[in-house]
């Protein structure tokens, strides 16, 4: 039988739930991070069953609370470590003081970071997922990405009812290490994507690749040893080491989209390469990672994504 607990947590301020829900979700097509322009809801596995949880601010930016209701059917002991992932998918206790500092004294950086003041860097709840997105989204457009992480989510990922109907957890390696390459391309990803998906499954299953070892290694040793499974070139690394590890102060010089959007922001005439990248961000480490997610956010707002958002005081 299922069953529900209401709880309540206080993020380091300021923070604002709408701005980093966006950061996750990233398109409007995303099954996995679903927000519905006033709560945001994930399904997560805890101790191997699933639960969903649905999570609402109150009060602003500078004295917020969120509000978390988790349901499931085995909730009792739920709570510590649906805290300790939902601090680290919504960056609840990252202080960003240090960050607004150096902001005011760059103008250009100011602006954006005041017309986005709340955002979080948010994580994925495992470096596995974290992966899996680098995969699913390489050399393809982002939308496209999402929309291949639905479908495997909704195909293979462990179910749970909720309010809103039946939603899936993103599979865990042991839901994908079965499967067989037709099974992926059945869902629109290419042979070479459902390898390296199976591969990487595999080898946390097996026990080949231990992820966790990633957060006590620096930047460097973790892009090497990230390096050395199919499917994984330095963008993805990065991409890993920023959305997967917290590494703040990586700017994926290799993603393309990002990189336009900062020489477009800066109103530079020349193409940036990977180089031009960091030398650009060096001004803001060591929170050039924190710069890509307000980058992020910008897009979105110039989408019409954030209109209501925004808005919002």
């Amino acid at each position: 039988m299922s069953a529900s607990v209401t709880f309540s947590l206080e993020p380091v301020p300021p923070f604002r739930l709408d701005l980093t829900a966006w950061t996750l979700r990233r398109r409007a097509n995303n099954l996995i991070d679903r927000w519905d322009g006033e709560m945001y809801h994930r399904v997560l596995v805890i101790n191997g069953s699933p639960a969903e949880v649905a999570v609402r601010q109150s009060g602003p930016a500078d004295s917020p609370r969120i509000l978390v209701t988790l349901s499931g059917r085995q909730i009792a002991s739920m709570k510590p470590l649906a805290t300790n992932l939902l601090e680290r998918l919504l960056g609840l206790r990252l202080n960003l003081s240090e960050f607004y500092r150096i902001a005011k004294r760059d103008p250009k950086l100011g602006e954006l970071a005041e017309r986005f003041r709340g955002l979080k860097p948010p994580r994925f709840p495992n470096v596995f997922e974290a992966l899996a997105n680098a995969i699913a989204c390489q050399q393809l457009s982002l939308s496209l990405g999402i929309l291949l992480l639905s479908r495997i989510t909704e195909s293979f990922g462990i179910a749970v009812d909720g309010a809103a109907g039946t939603a899936h957890a993103f599979p865990r390696p042991e839901d994908l290490a079965c499967l067989e390459p037709p099974a992926f391309r059945k869902l629109g990803f290419s042979y070479n994507k459902g390898r390296s998906l199976i591969d990487l499954a595999r080898a946390c299953v097996e026990g080949r690749a231990n992820l966790d070892e990633l957060a006590n290694l620096n930047n460097a040793a973790s892009v090497q040893r990230l390096l050395q499974f199919r499917g994984i070139g330095r963008w993805s690394a990065e991409y890993v080491l920023l959305r997967g590890l917290g590494r703040l102060n990586i700017y994926p010089g290799d993603d393309v989209g990002a990189r336009n959007n900062l020489r477009s922001w800066l109103n530079l005439k020349k193409t940036l390469d990977y180089d031009g990248v960091q030398c650009v961000t060096a001004k803001w480490q060591p929170y050039a990672g924190v710069v890509y997610f307000h980058m992020l956010l910008d897009r979105l707002d110039r989408a019409g994504n954030l209109a209501s958002a925004v808005q919002r005081t």
